[in-house]
């Protein structure tokens, strides 16, 4: 069940409370004891930033917020401390919370439901004690003198959208194959409003999408490539952005085989960019943002059966370009390459696509951001690394010169499916160039889509990553 985000019209006493506060707060209006405020004085000269008491019936959460640091840090930081009043607040078995802006900064009270209400994740279709084992927590209330209806309705969309993404990185490629996937896009357009159309293997041969095809034939699976659609009235772009999102609903690596530990066994996350792009566009039409969006989803798992595609093949793409095929494991950008020469004919303004798409860009920077790069000018770049700094999902920009697509180069085609052993998430992303001739930019989430161990408000597991980051870019390109 989705956490409850609502305002709160007045403060029980018998409710779990957060103070959003200062060293200066006046702590005897909120039903605190000498002792308790004696308490709390103690742990701020202690310099603690957040501070817990148990009355029994109810935890107190003192959050004093740190001076001197840059605002995207400070939200991060009330993000993280939202996570850990969560665990207090389910370990404690209460069912609700009542965060109190004592410092009127509604921008800092909502940062710390996100962090609580993201935190409350979880993902328990497959338990055996599933009721059991659900968070007690499900209702977060704001007090704050300026918070807006709106700002609350787009932080429950955000937070929706976000855990949507997670189940579907989450569910096993048991369940979620691509036809599957297709058909979970289409439920959330007719849940949020917007248009999808789904391309069935029939239409994808039609269309000579090869390097979709080629990765599919080793599957008993037939490929998707699903195409949404949002288009308010009044939408303030003429151009449409489009959003192209990797879906290897699983990958083995094919022919050129992965080994199990530590990366076989997790790449049901592989289609962690079609979740971002997916959810990013619910969140969109869920919010009635007036810009105009289109995503692009190839779909289909990799797989070493049937007549899989060979290290050795050369494959004609949809755009007529021919790839050697070097490497079966680099099966992400052969299908990326059909839908972002496939999003030409939208005449876009803007192109993004998101991909867990090299080990190269995880192992460069690991969970802590996403590696990006392309052709979008510099007044671009800055506005969605800007939207990166807000929601804390970073971006770190590699260099894209013109050398790295001499490591791609083929004898026996237009060019090769891997680029060597340097610069591997630039040669990738030097690759999908080939297939654009609009302003683009590449994300490669293969460090944060997916993580092993608890990280805060993430979670474990699939994070959702990118869908913040998309909403966050398009909610200030629609203003």
């Amino acid at each position: 069940m989705a956490t409850s985000i609502k305002k709160a019209i007045k403060t029980a006493s018998n409710t779990s409370i957060v103070l959003l506060a200062d060293k200066k707060t006046k702590w005897s209006a909120y039903q605190l004891t000498e002792k308790e405020v004696a308490w709390i004085n103690q742990k701020i000269k202690a310099d603690e930033q957040l501070i817990m008491i148990n009355q029994f019936d109810r935890l107190v959460f003192v959050l004093i917020t740190k001076d001197k640091q840059e605002r995207h840090a400070q939200l991060e930081d009330l993000r993280n401390s939202g996570s850990k009043i969560c665990s207090a607040l389910n370990t404690h078995k209460q069912g609700s919370v009542i965060i109190e802006d004592v410092l009127n900064d509604t921008e800092a009270a909502l940062a710390i439901a996100e962090g609580i209400a993201l935190s409350n994740y979880q993902f328990l279709k497959y338990r055996g004690e599933a009721d059991k084992e659900k968070n007690s927590l499900q209702t977060i209330a704001i007090n704050s003198k300026k918070l807006d209806k709106k700002d609350l309705e787009r932080l429950a969309i955000i937070v929706e959208a976000t855990s949507l993404a997670r189940t579907l990185v989450n569910e096993p490629q048991s369940y979620l194959n691509a036809p599957k996937l297709a058909e979970e896009i289409q439920k959330m357009g007719d849940t949020a409003g917007f248009q999808v159309e789904v391309l069935n293997k029939t239409k994808i041969e039609a269309l000579k999408m090869g390097g979709l095809l080629a990765v599919n034939k080793g599957s008993q699976t037939p490929p998707t490539f699903t195409i949404m659609e949002y288009k308010p009235r009044g939408a303030v772009n003429k151009k449409p952005l489009v959003l192209v999102g990797k879906g290897v609903v699983y990958d083995t690596g094919g022919l050129s085989l992965k080994p199990t530990p530590n990366s076989m066994d997790t790449m049901k996350c592989d289609m962690a960019g079609a979740a971002a792009v997916s959810c990013a566009i619910f969140a969109v039409a869920k919010a009635k943002l007036k810009y105009h969006v289109i995503g692009l989803v190839p779909a289909t798992d990799n797989r070493p059966g049937e007549n899989a595609y060979t290290p050795g093949d050369v494959i004609e793409m949809y755009s007529g370009k021919t790839v050697e095929v070097l490497n079966t494991d680099a099966e992400g950008r052969m299908l990326l390459a059909d839908a972002l020469a496939y999003a030409k004919k939208y005449k876009p303004e803007l192109v993004l696509d998101f991909a867990t798409l090299t080990g190269a860009a995880a192992a460069a920077i690991g969970p802590y951001g996403i590696v990006c790069m392309g052709t979008a000018d510099e007044k671009i770049k800055n506005k969605l690394k800007k939207s990166g700094n807000y929601v804390y999902e970073r971006l770190v920009e590699f260099p894209f010169w013109d050398e790295y697509k001499n490591l791609i180069k083929s004898d026996l085609a237009d060019m090769k499916n891997i680029g060597g052993p340097i610069g591997g998430a630039i040669t990738a992303g030097k690759f999908l160039e080939y297939y654009t001739d609009y302003p683009w930019m590449h994300f490669d989430i293969a460090g944060p889509a997916f993580i092993n161990n608890n990280d805060s408000y993430r979670g474990k597991n699939g994070t959702g990553v990118g869908v913040r980051l998309l909403f966050d870019f398009i909610l200030n390109a629609s203003k």
